[in-house]
């Protein structure tokens, strides 16, 4: 069985998703049971275990994402992304779980020229970025079974992201402006949630007990070594680039008006002033995980796509 925390958000509603479609048996939590206290972790593991449950992973999903806020909130954003990953590695680790941890690009600085490998050095320039690095520190030091799945710009039909909001602003005016000096790759959620998947079926008791594996997509070549990896999309863009494709996709999946026009305009960083500096540049080096994969992951205008002109899209 796999406990996914965090399952209400929008990754967590969508690997629910993908976890019954593969006939994984899951059992999801969010803020019911309380990330930060070991006691409340250890409390519900026990009574999975009452139940007759074997907890084969513990996936988390679960973290304080609110970048600039988290500047004045340092107190709950440590406690969710530090000591939340540092308990549930702990509690993975003394039930003989696999931890799966999922973790960001803004634990880099954003200052590179090449796509970012998983064993570059970090250097984060917020508090959001920082407690996320520190968080994937915990996790390895407390449960050396953990996969770290770092991932950036990710969007999907759960939850508010970028895509849903320039479908809206696209909808209500003529003219946006949207930043072109920050360079990365958007990841739709499915996509992710494939490899998490892959990732999960890699575990010979979670594949004995799967009822549907054949559903994953992805599949591991060999059994990946626990530790980080990236996973996003393919491709290198700016979000001016991802609001334009998002416009043209849009029209074509019938989402936007096709009477009505709306200008995208490129402007730089600095037109939209915040706490936090965002990385001007954090694509991210899928070599490790492809390898793993043993196949090509999805360019993001595919997904970008396929996503618009599905049926799961809540836009």
């Amino acid at each position: 069985m796999v406990w996914l925390i965090g399952n209400k958000g929008m990754l967590g509603t969508e690997l629910s998703n993908k976890l019954s479609a593969c006939g994984i048996e899951c059992v999801g939590t969010d803020r019911e049971v309380d990330i930060t206290e070991s006691a409340a972790l250890e409390r519900y593991a026990e009574s999975l275990v009452f139940r007759g449950k074997s907890i084969r992973a513990i996936i988390n999903c679960a973290a304080y994402t609110a970048v600039d806020k988290a500047e004045d909130d340092r107190d709950l954003c440590s406690r969710l992304n530090e000591d939340g990953p540092a308990n549930i590695a702990s509690c993975a680790a003394k039930y003989g779980a696999v931890m799966l941890h999922i973790s960001t690009d803004y634990v880099f600085n954003g200052n590179g020229a090449r796509p970012y490998r998983e064993d570059d050095p970090t250097d984060p320039t917020g508090v959001y970025g920082l407690t996320k690095r520190d968080g994937e520190s915990a996790a390895l030091a407390n449960n050396p079974r953990t996969w770290i799945l770092r991932t950036a710009w990710l969007y999907g039909a759960h939850g508010n992201n970028f895509v849903h909001t320039m479908l809206r602003l696209m909808a209500e005016k003529t003219e946006l402006k949207v930043v072109n000096d920050q360079r990365g790759t958007p990841t739709w959620a499915k996509d992710l949630c494939e490899a998490i998947c892959a990732f999960l079926l890699s575990v010979p008791a979670i594949a004995r007990e799967a009822a549907h594996p054949e559903a994953c997509a992805y599949k591991t070549v060999s059994s990946p070594e626990f530790g980080i990896y990236h996973f996003s999309n393919e491709g290198n863009i700016s979000w001016f680039d991802f609001a334009n494709e998002i416009y043209l996709s849009g029209r074509d999946a019938g989402l936007l008006d096709p009477s009505k026009n709306c200008s995208i305009l490129p402007c730089t960083s600095a037109e939209f002033p915040a706490k936090v500096r965002r990385p001007p540049y954090s694509v991210l080096d899928k070599s490790k995980i492809r390898a793993v994969l043993g196949r090509d992951i999805p360019d993001w205008k595919a997904s970008l796509k396929e996503y618009l002109s599905s049926k799961e899209n809540k836009i």
